[in-house]
């Protein structure tokens, strides 16, 4: 491997993070997603979203967010006390699938409510002069998730036919288009593409990235058996990290989604809408962040009841994917959590962790 490419080899996911213990309650979350489309072009086997028949059967919309609700949820991020750090630009599905995307990415950017604002994106629908529309719109950063090494492995893992050359020169003359104005950062998983081709994946993406990474297959997805789906054992988390068991789960301390129908999620895995704590058709995101639904799973998990619930009980996000571990200020969070009045939790949310499973 190239030295200027080995030195782009880091994990998408940043170390250095403030630590929870020391801010909780946040008056402002840190991280916003808002998904701009939940369908996919892609049918990928590790993805909910690629089962259309399983998400059919949750009745979930599939469709992409207006424009007018997209401007609701930014006045919605505006209330807050501070900027977020982050907004996301993703959750379910293929973001480019919605032609608004440049118009909100402006939009969010002329509102200042970010510090940063990103999207995640499987490259299909990308060009050059899609990277200059996204750049001007004023995107910081894109993360590209690669399916395969050939238009077999793409056809296997995203039941999809792709050109695999015209894939990989799309992605340089997106790159061309936005270096050094958009932090493009690219990843594939290893069980896709098999360990004989990671040098292959570095060197055919390392010069049309800032950051490249071979990541591992994780089952990140509550009740989606990603092992049985892909035929695989998973024994390391994400980066090949120790799978450690985690009490309490720290997104709902710092981030909340939105989703695009409006309706607001308490977590971004939440792909079948098990945690849905309201919607922005009814109260503001300010509300829902500090209301009684949040702060009935902030609770819950905080007194350890994490495994309790149906859903929060089979995610493995926490467990295997380098999330920030806060079970040790668990204590000192609870305190701070337990000073709110009575009447801020909800006692409906609350008796979602009774349930043993």
């Amino acid at each position: 491997m190239r030295r200027e490419i080995a030195e782009k080899v880091q994990p998408r996911i940043q170390a250095a993070r403030t630590r929870l213990g020391d801010v909780v309650p946040l008056r402002t979350p840190y991280v916003v997603f808002i998904d701009p489309s939940s369908a996919c072009n892609f049918q990928c086997t590790f993805c909910p979203t690629g089962d259309r028949e399983l998400i059919k059967s949750t009745g979930r919309y599939q469709g992409r967010l207006s424009l007018a609700d997209f401007e609701k949820a930014v006045g919605d991020i505006a209330q807050f006390d501070d900027k977020i750090k982050a907004l996301r630009l993703y959750k379910d599905g293929e973001p480019l699938l919605n032609k608004n995307l440049p118009a909100m990415i402006r939009m969010a950017r002329d509102a200042g409510i970010a510090e940063c604002i990103d999207t995640t994106s499987n490259g299909y629908l990308l060009s050059g002069e899609v990277g200059e529309r996204l750049a001007a719109a004023g995107l910081d950063r894109i993360n590209l998730s690669i399916d395969g090494m050939s238009e077999e492995q793409f056809l296997t893992f995203a039941k999809s036919k792709v050109d695999f050359p015209s894939f990989v020169a799309n992605i340089r003359d997106f790159y061309t288009a936005v270096a050094g104005q958009v932090e493009v950062v690219v990843k594939t998983t290893s069980e896709i593409i098999g360990e004989d081709l990671h040098d292959k994946f570095y060197d055919t993406f390392g010069d049309y990235c800032d950051r490249i990474f071979v990541e591992n297959a994780s089952p990140c997805w509550p009740d989606f058996d990603v092992e049985e789906r892909m035929d695989i054992s998973i024994t390391t988390g994400l980066y090949g990290n120790e799978i450690v068991d985690v009490q309490t789960c720290p997104y709902l301390f710092y981030s909340i989604s939105v989703n695009s129908d409006l309706s607001v999620s308490a977590c971004f895995v939440d792909w079948s809408r098990g945690l849905d704590v309201g919607t922005l058709k009814e109260r503001s995101l300010k509300e829902i962040w500090t209301g009684p639904e949040m702060q009935a799973h902030r609770l819950a998990h905080l007194q350890g009841q994490r495994s309790n619930h149906a859903i929060c009980g089979n995610c493995s996000q926490v467990t295997h994917c380098k999330a920030d571990n806060v079970d040790a200020d668990r204590d000192r969070m609870l305190k701070a959590i337990s000073g709110l009045p009575e009447d801020s939790f909800s006692a409906a949310v609350a008796g979602e962790y009774a349930h043993v499973g």
